[in-house]
């Protein structure tokens, strides 16, 4: 038996497997008109293909709760219903090829409004439809990047909202996950670290202060997401900062995400998405293969809340290693999804399993 290929069930649903796809931007979607945030063939064929693969649990890419909240003008959204009908599509195939269907949702803060990474990445003004960003505090995300509008409490209040009312979308539209994203340096976790929290407000200053916006957003969430379908948070366990001793910024910790983890079981979050990073983008960050699974593991042994590893995660075994040691729950693949949409069957056979081939594929036995 291999533990990487164990259904788990979260709530009442059950997910085929434990291989799942990280959300993965493709920039592909139109930058204004009616079709702005509307998924395309590009974004059916990318993600069709690794239901086809075998691939249990399919997160869409950050898709934005509102216009200002993409991270490039050619993001997805869910925040009108031609949206809601484009994504149908595809959450239907997904379903029907044996692969649960997930949405991550994101506010994009400081670090919105930015080219395609093809195109240098960096941040664009109105002349490529870019917009104004907006931040706890008007601090730039790097040298180069605009000064942040300072958000209101009134501003804070329309965010919630906005991921409320896009969770409802992510429901007409299909999906049966649900994922907010708090890390990489997006606007959630901009309020959960002081490296870029300043605020005196009761949104800044103490953990739970900074920490208030986050649970708020997962309050809202929670009561319009169904209470049989599970709910996940994506977040950063550490910002690389406090925990070098070479860098004398405060930052995210791992100490903090532990905490927070807590919290985010008791207003409901089912499995927290471990990663790291993103929020100071001179960090230094290590990149050996699997560096971020003892963040995950920690978690785990310290709160019981199921997580999901991700991270440099590329072998059969290495990802088996990490279920069946009880360290993650689940592992998400990113990068190498993208090198070889069919990992999941090829991770099937180095296991000595028989895979689970569509049927169209019988022959290729």
């Amino acid at each position: 038996m291999s533990a990487l290929f164990e259904p788990l069930t979260l709530r009442s649903l059950t997910i085929p497997n434990r291989i799942w796809m990280a959300p993965m931007c493709q920039y592909s979607a139109a930058d204004h008109g009616p079709d702005m945030g509307v998924p395309t063939d590009w974004h059916f064929a990318h993600l069709a293909a690794r239901a086809v693969g075998g691939v249990g649990l399919i997160l869409t890419e950050a898709t934005a709760v509102s216009p200002e909240g993409r991270i490039s003008p050619v993001d997805l959204g869910l925040w009108n219903d031609r949206q809601v009908e484009a994504f149908r599509r595809i959450t239907s195939f997904l379903e029907a090829n044996g692969a649960v269907p997930g949405v991550q949702l994101a506010h994009a803060g400081r670090k919105a409004s930015t080219d395609r990474p093809w195109r240098g990445g960096g941040p664009v003004g109105p002349e490529a439809h870019g917009w104004t960003t907006v931040a706890p505090s008007p601090l730039p995300f790097a040298e180069g990047y605009p000064t942040p509008h300072e958000v209101t409490t009134d501003d804070i209040g329309r965010v919630v909202r906005d991921f409320a009312a896009a969770a409802q979308r992510a429901l007409a539209a299909g999906f049966k996950v649900v994922e907010i994203h708090g890390a990489h340096g997006y606007l959630i976790n901009e309020f959960l670290s002081p490296h870029s929290n300043h605020r005196t407000d009761e949104y800044g200053g103490s953990f739970e202060n900074r920490t208030r916006l986050a649970l708020e957003i997962v309050d809202a969430v929670r009561a319009v997401w169904p209470e049989e379908l599970p709910l996940f948070f994506r977040i950063s366990a550490t910002d690389w900062l406090t925990e070098n001793p070479q860098d004398a910024r405060e930052g995210w910790t791992a100490d903090d995400t532990v905490r927070f983890a807590k919290e985010l079981a008791a207003h409901g979050v089912d499995l927290l998405d471990t990663s790291t990073g993103g929020n100071a983008p001179d960090a230094t960050i290590p990149t050996a293969p699997g560096y971020q699974v003892p963040f995950a593991a920690r978690v785990h042994d310290e709160t019981g809340l199921p997580v999901a590893a991700v991270g440099l995660i590329t072998d059969a075994h290495q990802a088996e290693e990490v279920v069946s040691s009880g360290r993650a729950d689940a592992v998400l693949l990113g990068r190498e999804l993208l090198r070889n949409p069919y990992w999941p069957l090829q991770a099937a056979a180095a296991l000595g399993l028989p895979p689970r081939r569509p049927a169209q594929y019988g022959r290729a036995a």
